[in-house]
């Protein structure tokens, strides 16, 4: 699998796996964000070949339907690759292909499903990339990867939306959207600012009628991936810091009549309890982050690590109020 892609359907929002045989769209993510990359970038991008069940290799010549390849990201050195899981998740062996045309064989060491994110590794000595910046709306951006099995390639676009996580292809989710045309084997590659620099790991695209690109396209943010990957390099797998509180979206039929989180419980001795936070109340954002659904509460919440220290805005009794959540250490 080297893209997912969700359509619209009559009175149904569906997620569906595209394999191939998606049309590439040459005019979305037009040339408004269009720039030049640093001419080592491509050091730090690969292309994952993972060889599934009864399935060919990937590459131009596949037939439609059965084309695997996907894309990747040097993390962090010591060959530390992180890709999208779908790509590999079914995969009987995986081999990166670099820049220069070396095949390397590639090791899946850890994957987090909640977030589509694997973790490879490879006996090389390769470039890590370097963290972007935070994203601002309409910044420039380009993603890199191995579209259709046929080599990198790039195309160019502006940052479309912030900490999506309404896309329901993970169930974490903190996506990056853009306009940047991303087709099938582009899932697991890069999505940069003009420094070359990571702004988020492609993940999915959102088509309309059909499975194409249509310039809705997601990359999972780069301090959701890091979050995820330094977990995965250090202990094999994510561990996650509980603010120790339930929640549910709010109904905007019922007072105040606005888009929140209803907190439905605080755990006693929880970090939630600490910060004053009780059942009733209605968050309205997180450290900044607006919280419009119990999705957007997930992903903020998954992003904590111990010792974090963060500003919860919240609505009771009709009142503003801001509290502070600290993380305990470990």
């Amino acid at each position: 699998m080297s893209c997912r892609a969700a359509g619209r359907r009559p009175a149904l929002l569906l997620a569906v796996s595209v394999l191939a045989g998606v049309a590439a769209n040459a005019v979305t993510g037009g040339l408004a964000g269009a720039f030049e990359l640093p001419v080592d970038t491509e050091r730090s991008v690969v292309s994952v070949l993972p060889v599934w069940p009864d399935r060919p290799q990937g590459g131009p010549d596949v037939p439609p339907g059965l084309a695997p390849e996907g894309s990747g990201v040097v993390y962090a050195a010591g060959g530390w690759i992180v890709t999208a899981h779908h790509v590999v998740e079914t995969a009987l062996s995986i081999a990166v292909r670099l820049a220069d045309g070396r095949y390397l064989p590639a090791e899946l060491v850890a994957a987090d499903p909640l977030t589509d994110v694997a973790l490879l590794r490879v006996e090389a000595d390769l470039p890590p990339i370097q963290a972007a910046a935070p994203p601002r709306l309409g910044q420039p951006v380009c993603a890199l990867g191995n579209v259709y099995g046929l080599g990198l390639a790039q195309s160019c676009g502006v940052v479309s939306a912030l900490h999506r996580s309404n896309g329901r292809f993970n169930p974490i989710e903190d996506f990056v959207q853009t306009d940047a045309a991303i087709n099938p084997g582009s899932s697991g590659g890069a999505l940069l600012d003009r420094g070359g620099r990571l702004v988020g790991l492609v993940s999915a695209i959102f088509a309309g009628g059909g499975d194409g690109n249509i310039g809705v396209n997601f990359a999972l943010s780069q301090p959701l991936l890091a979050r995820v990957a330094d977990d995965l390099i250090a202990h094999g797998a994510v561990r996650p810091s509980d603010p120790g509180l339930s929640a549910v979206s709010a109904d905007p039929g019922e007072p105040p009549h606005r888009e929140a989180v209803r907190v439905t419980a605080v755990a006693p001795g929880s970090a939630a309890e600490a910060a004053g936070i009780r059942a009733g109340d209605l968050l309205l954002d997180w450290d900044g982050r607006p919280l419009r659904a119990k999705r957007d509460l997930a992903a903020a919440a998954y992003l904590l690590r111990p010792g974090d220290s963060l500003r919860v805005g919240l609505l009771r009794d009709g009142r503003h109020r801001a509290v502070e959540l600290a993380i305990p250490e470990d």
